[in-house]
């Protein structure tokens, strides 16, 4: 079972959802868990008898809303003596999920879901400083050392941004791959996702190509055997 961890201020909810519905599509079994301040998921994934915290099955996908750390996951879940984690080797079949895609927008949550044991993780923010700051204050907590990927959202893609954020970055207790992720933030995206959310369903169809070449690079990323054009073939639904 590989965990994700989704790090940042930034909104994720869309972009999360997106990426596990593609690692579904892909026949993987995924968990998402939205421990996010905002907890947007809970207003975009249907559920009859929302609770505090609550598991529930979408698009054949679990959703978990309103856990703390990845123990109380695991012990609502039932889990705790049932399941491996994987930092890169194979699967085992007793794991309940392939991927488990975690939310966290707080050093409390990033330590209470153990991120730095993570297979991966991604900083996700916007050039906005509001979440720039934000997210920074969550790299100042990290006391043991941890490895990040940069992915970036922003209405037009300069590279002196990138250079404003890596001296804002510069001296965390982080190891930074070499490599970052675009995307490329357009209203009509968005009016995909608002007419999705409200038709209850997560579609591919009218996103924007420049979406989804940035989510089949995150999978490619995530899992290095999916191939691009096997991930445009299922994008065109």
């Amino acid at each position: 079972m590989k965990i994700i961890g989704f790090i940042g201020a930034f909104d994720k909810t869309n972009f999360i959802m997106y990426t596990a519905k593609l690692l579904q599509l892909l026949n993987y079994k995924v968990l998402v868990v939205d421990s996010s301040s905002i907890q947007k998921m809970r207003y975009i994934i249907p559920t009859i008898n929302p609770t505090k915290s609550y598991v529930t099955d979408f698009e054949n996908m679990d959703f978990a809303i309103g856990f703390d750390n990845w123990q109380s996951v695991i012990n609502y879940l039932g889990i705790e003596e049932d399941f491996e984690l994987d930092n890169g080797e194979e699967n085992t079949d007793n794991n309940p999920y392939d991927y488990v895609l975690i939310d966290v927008d707080s050093p409390e949550k990033l330590e209470g879901f153990e991120l730095e044991n993570a297979y991966k993780n991604y900083f996700v923010t916007s050039f906005d400083s509001f979440n720039l700051k934000k997210g920074m204050s969550i790299l100042e907590s990290i006391s043991n050392p941890i490895s990040l990927t940069k992915i970036l959202f922003s209405y037009e893609l300069r590279r002196e941004d990138e250079e404003y954020l890596n001296n804002l970055i510069f001296g965390y207790n982080v190891d930074w791959n070499k490599y970052t992720m675009y995307f490329h933030i357009l209203g009509d995206d968005n009016k995909v996702f608002e007419e999705n959310q409200r038709l209850e369903r997560i579609k591919f169809r009218k996103l924007s190509m420049e979406y989804k070449e940035s989510l089949s690079y995150v999978i490619q990323d995530i899992n290095k055997d999916e191939n691009k054009s096997k991930l445009k073939r299922i994008m065109k639904d």
